[in-house]
């Protein structure tokens, strides 16, 4: 089983205002389901759960569920946070099974450095910053490593070219494209259309401003003039 014991209590009333005070008490209600269980409402600590969540696994990360003394394996699938302080709302946690394979999105992190894109000028560029794979429970990798040292200007990186662990599989098209470099001219060109576009937007804004300010004045007149 995995490392981490997170306890789960069932003795929760599930609806918001219910849920509002289970969590002014310290507590996140969540839902548990999978493998043969029977959707259940729960609650768990949330600075237990803000730890679990905390190790390099990230949120992909195996936990041993521990509901009424029963021990599950299980992920969190779904996390909910509040919109205002960004704190945990709500998490739906999936009972695994540790021979069948799961789905989880692993990030990618760039090691290396391309310089040949350096001598060019160009940037490189990271167009996919996780990606989706398929293996069991215990073979969740923390991150894939994306080598760019041998990328060249104008240069691609993709699915297809990545080295995945034994056992670990995607589903994605091999062609789509993990990191580009884009040559020096194209940066500039790219800095130049920006800033164009910004140009014209600023113009773009005062316009309607302006307008804006002339129809209060107008309004204010005539509301001076009928009084």
């Amino acid at each position: 089983m995995p490392d981490i014991v997170l306890a789960a209590d069932t003795k929760r009333s599930t609806g918001s205002s219910n849920s509002r005070r289970l969590r002014h008490t310290g507590r996140v209600p969540a839902v548990v389901y999978g493998h043969g269980i029977e959707a259940t409402s729960v609650s768990v600590d949330a600075r237990q759960l803000r730890s679990a969540l905390s190790t390099s696994a990230g949120t992909n990360v195996v936990l041993e569920l521990d509901i009424e003394g029963t021990h599950h394996m299980a992920m969190a699938k779904v996390i909910d946070h509040h919109p205002v302080r960004h704190t945990i709302a709500h998490v739906d946690f999936l009972v695994v099974n540790r021979n069948e394979k799961v789905t989880a999105d692993v990030p990618l992190t760039l090691i290396g450095d391309a310089e040949a894109v350096k001598r060019d000028g160009g940037v490189v560029d990271q167009t996919m910053h996780t990606i989706p794979l398929t293996m069991l429970p215990g073979q969740i990798p923390d991150a894939i490593e994306v080598d760019v040292t041998d990328l060249e200007p104008g240069g691609f990186i993709r699915v297809g070219d990545i080295k995945l662990p034994a056992g670990v599989e995607t589903d994605l098209d091999p062609e789509t494209p993990v990191v580009s470099a884009a040559h020096a001219s194209e940066v500039g060109e790219e800095i130049s259309a920006e800033g164009e576009a910004a140009a014209e937007g600023e113009a773009a804004g005062e316009a309607p401003a302006e307008g804006a300010t002339a129809e209060a004045t107008d309004g204010a007149e005539s509301s001076a003039e009928g009084s």
